[in-house]
């Protein structure tokens, strides 16, 4: 069975804490909007890392693709 946008958008909010995440997709390909306080001082790829993570064995078995945007709460503020 393929995953939600809801799933996902739970599976990130249940291991990384979020002032805001968006979720969209089609049950294969999935993009996200998230904005955490975990991504302060972080560089893009350690952004991503912390989401993967968040996501675990997902990734490999249930999402075969993410493209996400990683706001710290400030630079949503902003740019949003």
């Amino acid at each position: 069975m393929l995953p939600t946008p809801e799933q996902i958008q739970q599976y990130i909010e249940s291991h990384l804490p979020c002032e805001h995440i968006e979720v969209r997709g089609d049950g294969s390909h999935f993009e996200a909007l998230i904005v955490s306080t975990v991504f302060e001082g972080k560089r893009p790829i350690a952004r991503h890392q912390a989401v993967y993570a968040a996501l675990g064995e997902r990734m490999k078995a249930e999402i075969h693709a993410l493209s996400m945007k990683t706001l710290t709460p400030e630079e949503y503020r902003k740019n949003g």
